[in-house]
């Protein structure tokens, strides 16, 4: 995990528009996981995972269905207690605090609003429990419609709502009593797809504008790419990486994180070089040598992947003019999706390999037929090499 590093602002010149994340304005940890486990009877949950979360970052904990992403959030919550270890929010140790008493708030998939009461006193409930009256609320809960743009609804009730709509006011509950961090366990997972990516900015802009800290829970990897200042990728328990998206995919650290996040296409053979700044595979599946502007530091002739995503890949009728990362194929399939088109290519070893192509213009998405013989190849900085 790379710290967050501080910026002179005296280093940047005037003319320069660089926006640095709010969470990398303070390095000092503001949740502090140390050793979490969390076992049920004979099955550990969450298996001795120690994370730090920065002030005013957006944080997610993407994985499929059973890798304790959800078991991890509700001990952050309260809801669960730690087998072992220990979780620090803001310096204090959470051991015994309950849920209503710790800096923190939950949002739950369902939004669990209360049918019979309005959108504003939806949003009040949390204020009135703590014994807040009159005048302070009906000020708090306009400026929290305001914020996520449902001032105007204030007197409807939820089934007068549509989803994107209930999302918000879930939110706004969650957001009012001002919680140093809120957790979000599949925020927009009740929304269409449409929707949800509209709802993805806002839930941005919402952060960005408050500076609280969120953790948010997602299986959709999209959703996390798109929210994440940083992402922490789980797998049976145990947090398998964390970075910042960009490097999630364009760096994966093993074949599950490559293959979770995206589309990736997986060529196994044996290393032959192996020096700092170049490796380089024989891989009979390719029919090729596959190299890579990488160091890997691996016994000879150990077994790898190298792993290249779809997009990379380019397609071209005539063999191109380079040594490596350059193999032939027959198109198998073809799917137009409007702004790209897809291509299956079988190799010579029966390997099948995916490439995208932006259609930038009209005829991008016929140049190639079903049964065309074609060249794919791709640059040394495009692909990595993959020891687990």
């Amino acid at each position: 995990m790379t710290s967050p590093q501080h910026i002179d602002p005296s280093q940047i010149s005037e003319q320069a528009t660089i926006k640095v994340p709010n969470w990398k304005s303070d390095a000092k940890p503001f949740v502090q996981i140390e050793n979490i486990t969390k076992k049920f009877d004979d099955f550990t949950a969450v298996d001795n995972i120690s994370l730090d979360i920065y002030k005013n970052e957006l944080f997610c904990l993407l994985g499929g269905s059973g890798s304790g992403k959800s078991t991890l959030l509700r001990m952050l919550a309260g809801f669960e207690a730690p087998t072992s270890g220990r979780i620090l929010i803001d310096g204090v140790d959470m051991a015994g605090i309950q849920p209503w008493n710790r800096p923190v708030n939950m949002m739950f998939q369902s939004y669990a609003l209360f049918p019979h009461l309005t959108v504003a006193e939806n949003v009040a409930f949390g204020l009135k429990r703590e014994g807040v009256r009159g005048a302070e609320v009906k000020k708090r809960v306009a400026e929290m419609l305001d914020l996520v743009q449902l001032g105007h609804l204030g007197k409807r009730k939820p089934n007068q709502l549509s989803g994107g709509q209930r999302q918000r006011v879930a939110l706004a509950r969650s957001l009012i009593k001002r919680p140093k961090l809120l957790l979000l366990d599949e925020p927009l997972g009740a929304l269409d797809k449409k929707l949800r990516e509209e709802t993805q900015f806002e839930l941005i802009n919402i952060q960005d504008e408050l500076g609280v800290t969120f953790v948010v829970v997602t299986h959709d990897q999209e959703e996390a790419m798109t929210l994440a200042s940083r992402i922490g990728v789980m797998n049976h328990g145990v947090i398998v990486q964390t970075d910042e998206p960009q490097d999630v995919y364009e760096y994966p650290n093993s074949r599950f994180v490559a293959e979770f996040i995206g589309s990736v296409n997986l060529f196994e053979g044996q290393v032959t070089v192996d020096e700092p700044d170049t490796v380089c595979v024989t891989s009979p599946e390719a029919g090729a040598e596959l190299c890579v502007n990488h160091g890997i530091s691996c016994a000879p002739n150990q077994d790898v992947h190298v792993a290249v995503r779809p997009e990379k890949i380019r397609v071209t009728e005539n063999r191109p003019d380079q040594k490596y990362n350059c193999v032939q194929g027959t198109i198998l399939d073809i799917a137009y999706m409007g702004s790209l088109s897809v291509f299956k290519v079988k190799l010579a070893s029966g390997k099948e390999v995916r490439v995208t192509q932006p259609n930038t213009n009209r005829e991008s998405g016929g140049r190639f037929t079903w049964d065309d013989n074609v060249y794919l190849s791709w640059d040394m900085d495009s692909c990595v090499v993959l020891t687990s």
